[in-house]
Parts: structure tokens; sequence; C-alpha cells
């Protein structure tokens, strides 16, 4: 089936979208919740603070939502590669860290979604700090048994959409995608220019949805909010109920709205977000990619925000991890780490800065959080200061008229809560974990797998700009993660070589170069 929508100010007054050259300070309604703008080179970035520094005496407890989006990685693979400086406001730490998989265990059951696995290490940037890690991982779902599928591909097909690591790949990754569907899973596609248009209703025939996707050229303005009207009715009109219902959005998200629009935008997304369609936002290209629109737009949409800069991105993110990309197990996952003052005396949150949270909304079940999905795993360190430790701030004044920490029980570092919801559910649900204080005494450097996550957290730190790394070098950091054998790893140890003016790493021997 084919209809085309011409895109007009009658038949959508209050999604019509300004033109290129639109100005950052139209995004003032993202910029409350996640940050100020940064425009580079016509690409745009949500900037944000380092994490700050907690003192545990009057602030004990730090929350924040989950966050399984990986596009800021491949965003930053692909400047490196090419030579081009990365702007900090591009980096965000936690999506770097949770590129890679880790070694937590499965979760016993399904009675509970997730696995949690705390460890402590010594830090390597910082004498007399300790790192804490928490990590979650989901419970794995065989291609065979997940949900069937209801989807949507829009993509764009505007005039900025013509270059080869544009459109090109957005056909040969959606096709990759299609090439994993079950008979039971339906595709549409919607495309959207100067006017939006549907090309495959409801289609169940694999080589139907690849020939459509060849058959895609490039060309015209952007209409992305009315294209994004007609992709909510198309997953309404096919929705499966108890499946998977979502729109897979592939753009370089110049599909620029204005202030009032946004906000026509925002609610729609959210709307269709409590009726069960969920958003996942696909990146491509480069010199005016909208990233702080991308991730905004998925966090939203109760999605997935992926940049794709090859062929095998592609097949890692619609393939290889297809089930973990479609299939939500867990919605609005909050975590909430209370440090114990007898034990820890200073803390901060290494990433998440867009992801903070209140105190008080951790137990507020109408409070958006992150998605995991089949088999996502999370990661989050803390580096913390033992109480004793000089830290990184000094006494306070009147620290004497506040109850001594010393006094209190140090058989524990921290209590872990993590609150979550199941995919149809709207009563949250409470997992608690103690840290025990062993596991500060036993801290000796990081090792194996802790070693590689706190050397992708050193890197997207650095990248960032953090002073608080003072000495620690990329070397450092190739050094700390040590050989590896998986691609993505290996892939890894040669950023960090090309960060540091593409010095050979020390472990290129190992990569088969």
């Amino acid at each position: 089936m084919r209809a085309r929508l011409a895109v007009t100010l009658t038949l959508f007054p209050s999604l019509i979208l300004a033109g290129c050259s639109q100005s950052p300070g139209t995004y003032s309604s993202y910029e409350a919740a996640n940050g100020a703008i940064a425009q580079t080179d016509g690409e745009r970035y949500y900037g944000h603070p380092v994490s700050p520094i907690h003192q545990v005496a009057s602030e004990p407890v730090s929350t924040f939502a989950v966050d399984v989006d990986t596009g800021a990685y491949t965003n930053v693979r692909r400047m490196l590669l090419a030579g081009q400086t990365v702007p900090a406001q591009a980096v965000r730490t936690e999506e770097m860290i949770n590129y890679f998989r880790y070694d937590y265990p499965l979760p016993d059951d399904r009675s509970a979604p997730f696995s949690v696995t705390t460890n402590v290490s010594t830090t390597p940037w910082t004498p007399g700090t300790r790192l804490l890690r928490i990590g979650l991982r989901g419970y794995d779902v065989a291609r065979s048994q997940r949900p069937p599928a209801n989807l949507v591909f829009m993509v764009d097909v505007s005039g900025s959409m013509q270059d080869p690591d544009k459109l090109p790949l957005v056909k040969q990754a959606l096709a990759t995608l299609a090439e994993g569907l079950r008979p039971d899973d339906s595709v549409s596609i919607i495309t959207y220019a100067g006017w939006v248009e549907t090309l495959v209703e409801g289609s169940h025939d694999p080589e139907e949805i690849k020939a459509a996707l060849h058959g895609l050229d490039a060309g015209g303005a952007t209409a992305g909010g009315p294209a994004l009207s007609m992709a909510y009715d198309l997953a309404r009109a096919h929705r499966v109920p108890g499946g998977i219902n979502r729109i897979i959005m592939a753009t370089d998200g110049d599909f620029n709205v204005g202030l009032s629009d946004q906000k026509s935008l925002e609610d729609m997304v959210k709307l269709h977000r409590e009726d069960g369609i969920t958003l996942t936002t696909l990146g491509f290209g480069q010199g005016n990619y909208n990233d702080a629109m991308m991730e905004a737009v998925a966090d939203l949409g109760n999605g997935n925000h992926a940049y794709i800069d090859s062929a095998m991105e592609a097949r890692k993110v619609l393939d290889e991890e297809l089930s973990s990309t479609l299939f939500t197990i867990a919605k609005d996952v909050k975590v909430q780490v209370e440090f114990n003052p007898a034990a820890v005396s200073q803390y901060r949150l290494i990433g998440y800065e867009n992801r903070a949270l209140a105190e008080e909304d951790f137990d507020d079940d109408r409070v958006d959080a992150g998605e995991i999905g089949a088999g996502h795993q999370v990661t989050a360190l803390y580096e913390i200061v033992p109480t004793g430790e000089a830290g990184w701030t000094g006494p306070r004044k009147y620290a004497a008229n506040q109850p001594t920490p010393a006094t209190g029980n140090a058989s524990e570092i921290a209590t872990v809560r993590l609150r979550y919801k199941l995919p149809e559910g709207e009563s949250s649900r409470l997992i608690e974990r103690p840290v025990p204080a062993t596991l500060l005494a036993a801290a000796t450097r990081p090792q194996g797998d802790m070693a590689f996550a706190v050397a992708v957290a050193a890197f997207g730190q650095k990248l960032r700009g953090d002073t608080r790394l003072g000495r620690f070098s990329f070397g450092d950091i190739e050094n700390l993660a040590g050989p590896q054998s998986s691609y993505w790893r290996q892939e890894f140890l040669q950023l960090a070589s090309l960060a540091d003016g593409g010095r050979r790493s020390p472990w290129s021997s190992d990569r088969g170069e």
C-alpha cells in the first residue's frame, strides 16, 4: 500500500517544522531537563558538567535512571577514526561503558528481570579512593521465544541524507534487521522528506520489505513531525496485544522543530509511550548530526538510541542484539545508592549526568526512567573516599557540630536499591542489596573485566576533560585495559591510541596488526 501526504500548514499546524538553519536556542524545553546545547561544526550535542563531589554527611543518597543507549560511543569512534577532535559535549561516559558486555551472572530466574552485582577496586588515578561498580544483567530471550513484533520503519529521505554514510547505510541496516525477523513479525515503512509516504504496511514478507528499502532515494526538505504522527497511526493499526510495538526512526536527526512545535512532539511521544508504543532512534552521518534530538526523543519514547557508523555496527545492533533492541523486560528502572557515613565520606558518580534524579523521585512511580531490554547490561561506577582518607575536599569548619560518622556501624559501605516496573505494569517493584565493607577492605588494583570497565570509564572522562583524572594518560588507559581477545575490545585499544595522537598501541600485536 502506498499513500502520499503533502506537508502543508493546514494539515499539521502544530507540527510545522523550521528550516535547517534553526538556532540551538530552540531546544529550551529539552535543555531544562538535560543541560545546555552545544553546536560543533553543524552538529548538536547536549553539554553537561562532570558530576560533582558529594559529602556523605550531608548528601548520602545518589539516584539516577538507567541508560542502555550506546550512541555516544559509536559517534566518538566515528570521529576518532576520521582524525577529528572529539567535543567534550559528545561524550556520555555511561554509554561508553555500557557499549561493552561484562561477566555479570544471569538472574537466577525471571521473578526479577535482572541480576545485581557489586564489587570494589582501588582507583588507578587517585590514591586513597576506591571504585564501586554496580552491574545489572537482564535475562536473555532467544529470538524464537520473544513476542511477535509490529515495527514501523520511519526513514528520513530528505536531501541531507544523500551522503554514503546516511541513506545507503540506513538501507543496509534496516535490510539486516528485516532478514532477522520471524514470520509472525510485521513491518511498515514510512519515508519523509518534503512529503510523507507509506511504502509498506503491515508486511510479513522480508523480500517486499527489502525491495522497498532498496528503492529509496534522498531529496527534498525534512518533515519529521507529520511522519512521526503517521508512524504512530500505523503502529496502532497493526498493534500486537502483548507483543512488541515499536517505531524505529532512522535519520541524521536534522528534522528541526520550532520551539512550540517541539512541545507538541514531546507530548505526542509521551502519549504513545503510555499506550505501549515505544520509539528507537538510529542516528547516521556527520556534519549536521543532531545527537541532542536523537537521544532526547528516544528517552521520551521509552526506547533506545544507537548511532550506526558501519555495516558491522548495524549487524551488532539490529541482528546480534536484536532481542535487546526490541524486547523490553523492565521499564522505569531507577538506581538509588545510600552511602554509609561510617564507611564512606565522599563520592562521585562517573557519568549519568543527564540521568540524575531527585531522591524523592525514586519512590514516585509517576517519574519516567530508563528501560532494560532482554540481555541488556547496565554498569555504574562510583568513585568513593573511605572514611578516614583525605579525599578531594578538606574538613568543614562546622563539621564538629554534626554527629560523628565514625560512631556508626561500618559493616556496610552502602545499600543499593533498584526500582522497576514490568513492561505492562504501573506499580514499581523494589530490589535491595547491601554492599558489605569486606569488599572495601579487600579492594585491590582492578583486574580483568573490572579493569576494562574502569579503563573505558577513564577514556570517556578524559575525553570529557575530567580534571580529577590528574596525570592518568591514554597510555595508562591502554595498559589498564590490557590485551583483549574480542574484536570490539581490541578496537577500543585502537581508539585509545588514536586519542593519544595515533601512537601505536602496546597491544597491537595481539590485534593482528
